[in-house]
């Protein structure tokens, strides 16, 4: 392996980098999809098929292999990482209401809530599967901890839908449980499974749960920064869901009283017609700005958890997705 670069390697060169072990990862999927249910295999497909970056079975790739690690049970737990938050994709356009994902219509638009609701079930219980084949007692803890994590913040952002009160650290703990905790799993799994000490194992979760802060808060800033097209969403998809995200409530801790209760209004009935004035909110309190250098502020903790990781290029990689992730389009 050559040393990791001044410079961190772009997307596509991670891509290329992780390219024959996520090949592997695919035909996995898409073998344990299998089912003699055909609404199964055709819903389950349909999302698979879909694409998408795939970032957190990649995570775990590199992981493993920052630390020398390449093999069948680092393509075993990738997928049952994968299969873990498509489920939750599933889930969340329902509950979400959401009609458009990536481009294109969600599941739930196609075949309707009950549908998905029940495939995003069989999901997690197939990737359960997966995970007790390896026989390991330390990755059956983490996934079953991380899944609960993950249902908690399910809820928790539901407690919070079209709360104008929402405040800073409760965003926060509901984007650890929806995104990080997830992130987090697959990079301490990757260390899990290349034998790694105690240590560098919670270096890795720092990493992954750094980073899916980072990833998240930057998702948002697009949600009021970027256009449908370029996003593969609803522009202000955000706003319609009553969800207060970090730009917003950074604009309402900063406006006037008028305006303040205006964007009050707005979140509380979920008023998509209120997005010009949000998004003039968010643009007088700088918010956007503000919250790109949060999220700036979490990739940089992400990357320094790495620096007792070897020199190579799975490392770099990982540098790599942490300034992906704060300086992404979509």
């Amino acid at each position: 392996m050559t040393p990791c670069r001044s410079e961190p390697p772009g997307l596509s060169a991670i891509q290329a980098l992780a390219a024959a072990d996520m090949a592997a990862v695919d035909a996995l999927i898409r073998r344990r999809l299998a089912s003699d249910v055909v609404l199964i295999n055709q819903v389950a497909e349909y999302i698979i098929g879909a694409g998408g970056k795939r970032l957190r079975p990649m995570l775990l790739l590199l992981a493993a292999g920052a630390l020398g690690h390449r093999g069948a049970d680092a393509h075993q737990l990738a997928a049952v990482v994968e299969f873990i938050h498509t489920s939750t994709l599933l889930h969340d356009d329902v509950v979400d209401e959401s009609d458009l994902r990536r481009g294109r219509k969600t599941a739930n638009a196609v075949w309707g809530n009950a549908a998905s609701v029940l495939v995003g079930d069989f999901l997690y219980s197939r990737s359960f599967q997966l995970m007790v084949e390896l026989e390991s007692m330390a990755v059956q803890q983490i996934l079953a901890n991380t899944t609960n994590m993950i249902a908690e913040g399910e809820v928790l952002q539901l407690l919070h839908v079209r709360n104008p009160d929402t405040d800073e650290s409760a965003y926060l703990r509901v984007i650890e449980r929806k995104t990080a905790i997830l992130f987090a799993a697959a990079t301490r799994l990757g260390a899990l499974l290349a034998g790694a000490d105690t240590t560098t194992q919670d270096a890795l979760h720092t990493y992954g749960l750094n980073l899916g802060y980072a990833f998240q808060i930057a998702d948002d800033v697009l949600d009021y920064a970027s256009d449908a097209a370029t996003l593969g969403k609803n522009l202000g998809d955000d706003l319609a869901e009553g969800k207060m995200t970090l730009p917003l409530i950074h604009a309402m801790a900063q406006s006037d009283a008028g305006t303040r209760d205006t964007l009050r209004h707005i979140v509380a009935h979920g008023d998509l017609d209120g997005l010009p004035a949000a998004q003039a909110a968010i643009t007088a309190c700088d918010s956007l700005d503000y919250s790109r250098r949060c999220a700036l502020a979490y990739a940089e903790t992400a990357n320094a958890a790495l620096r007792g990781l070897p020199d190579n290029d799975y490392t770099a990689a990982l540098r790599g997705l942490a300034h992906y992730a704060v300086n992404r389009d979509h």
